[in-house]
């Protein structure tokens, strides 16, 4: 062979080299990569060619179904039954815009692709039978959840409610919702649908259970009162505070006020938590210090994100200096909370100190409902002593027998709650959030607890209060879990 030919067949056989090492990257280093990726239509088909399966209620109730879709190489799109009502608990899922909470986590059982079903899809190849997915069988109560959202209204606010024995979310109610089946599928329409809800000034696809966080007000002096016995500030709830009034916040000549003329002066923890007594619990505050104050918090859930699985942004008790730290002790100034949260202090004390983790999902399921996972209840930490909790309900339960709560009262039922009123906006200047948080006992202990704040713009500023708006939403919800 001449040297011209010589070259030229080198050059050829390193170009099919370099063809082959090329073909051979994509298709095994990279399968995995590029049959994930978001451009790949071959996969977005093969992912809408079969029904989903469904998120399911507690009580076998089914919050979505599968539709088949007219005129698109996408044969079937997500639908739900009554989506506004569902959506802060199953997220979205569309044909253009992927997918959140839920619909996004449990993607893989609910799409048919786990591993764990790779069974049943090997036997669906012989026998014929179509591709299905999986089922997600909720903790939700469809009664409560129902009583949570008609509660709100029309008005902007959330609802969280909690089994405290085992941190089992019943309820997750969040005002204004919105239906995801209207952006389901990938028209222009759907977008347009899409693009609607995203500029409504009212956030409707905020979910305000676990997304927003709020100054939780005088619902917080739960907290403070916890963090009282804790630390040994006070050994009795009948024991007098050592309060005066007024009372000046540290640092400053500016005297914390108390709403009303209500006996504050020297109170016990009781008559404290009856009548809201900023000032007992500014000064509670200021006593145990700001160190002491995030501690006992931190063991409630705040300063920490809570994964439920959908997360939850992390409700905050901050690191302050002395004047804010006793302002931040009556759930003001850098305080925040999501509904979520308060919750879950209701939930600690209702179950004698203990917090358990909240968790959304029950079980897995496979098509033929076989089980594939079962989630198992798990204690998130002990921010009381069992001592020291019930002192907390006795505190509770006045306030709803002979304090601000008396709207969140049930017949033939011991309730336990706290209200509060939070100031919002520079100087106060916005209309306050109203807050109410609360448990039912029964004889087997405390089947929920439940947190509620309500933003409502069009009462009036004096109108509005925790146990006027928000304490018989909680009421109405316990009434669903105890079925009274």
């Amino acid at each position: 062979m001449n040297k011209p030919l010589r070259r030229i067949a080198i050059f050829c056989g390193l170009l099919i080299m370099a063809l082959m090492l090329r073909d051979n990257w994509l298709q095994y280093v990279r399968a995995d990569e590029l049959n994930a990726h978001k451009y790949n239509r071959r996969v977005q088909i093969e992912r809408f060619a079969h029904e989903r399966g469904n998120i399911i209620t507690a009580d076998g109730q089914p919050m979505t179904s599968s539709k088949e879709t007219q005129g698109s190489d996408f044969k079937f799109k997500r639908a739900w039954n009554n989506g506004t009502l569902w959506s802060p608990v199953t997220g979205y899922n569309s044909q253009a815009f992927d997918s959140s909470q839920l619909e996004n986590i449990e993607d893989k059982i609910l799409s048919g692709n786990d591993d764990r079903l790779f069974f049943d899809r090997t036997l669906s190849m012989f026998t014929g039978e179509k591709k299905q997915g999986g089922n997600v069988v909720t903790t939700l109560n469809s009664a409560a959840q129902k009583a949570a959202f008609d509660g709100l209204g029309d008005k902007k606010g959330a609802v969280a409610a909690l089994d405290p024995r085992t941190g089992a979310i019943l309820a997750l109610a969040s005002t204004p919702s919105y239906d995801p089946s209207v952006f389901a599928g990938n028209s222009k329409a759907d977008s347009d649908a899409r693009q609607k809800l995203l500029d409504d000034k009212d956030k409707p696809m905020l979910n305000r259970a676990l997304r927003e966080t709020y100054p939780p007000g005088s619902t917080f002096k739960v907290v403070t009162a916890s963090a009282a016995l804790e630390n040994g500030l006070y050994s009795s709830i009948d024991e007098p505070t050592r309060s005066p009034l007024p009372y000046k916040l540290p640092q400053s000549t500016s005297e914390l006020k108390n709403e009303g003329n209500i006996p504050c002066e020297n109170a016990t923890l009781k008559a404290a938590l009856q009548y809201s007594c900023n000032t007992v619990f500014g000064k509670i505050s200021d006593d145990l210090g700001n160190k002491k104050m995030i501690d006992e918090a931190d063991k409630f859930g705040f300063n920490d994100q809570i994964f439920t699985p959908v997360r939850a942004d992390a409700s905050i008790y901050p690191k302050d200096n002395r004047p804010q730290n006793a302002m931040a002790g009556i759930g003001q100034a850098s305080n925040r909370a999501t509904p979520l949260q308060m919750a879950m202090v209701a939930a600690a004390v209702a179950n004698d100190g203990k917090l358990m983790k909240p968790y959304m999902v029950d079980q897995l399921q496979a098509p033929n409902l076989d089980v594939l996972s079962k989630t198992q209840p798990e204690k998130l930490s002990q921010p009381l002593t069992a001592a020291n909790a019930q002192k907390v309900q006795a505190l509770m339960e006045n306030v709803v027998t002979d304090g601000t709560g008396k709207k969140g009262a049930i017949d033939g039922v011991t309730v336990g709650g706290k209200t509060g009123t939070a100031q919002h906006g520079l100087n106060n200047s916005e209309k306050p959030y109203a807050w109410f948080i609360s448990y039912a006992k029964t004889d087997q202990g405390s089947p929920v607890a439940v947190a509620v704040v309500v933003e409502d713009g069009d009462a009036n500023r004096d109108d509005i209060s925790g146990g006027g708006l928000a304490a018989p939403i909680a009421k109405a919800v316990m009434k669903a879990v105890l079925k009274k």
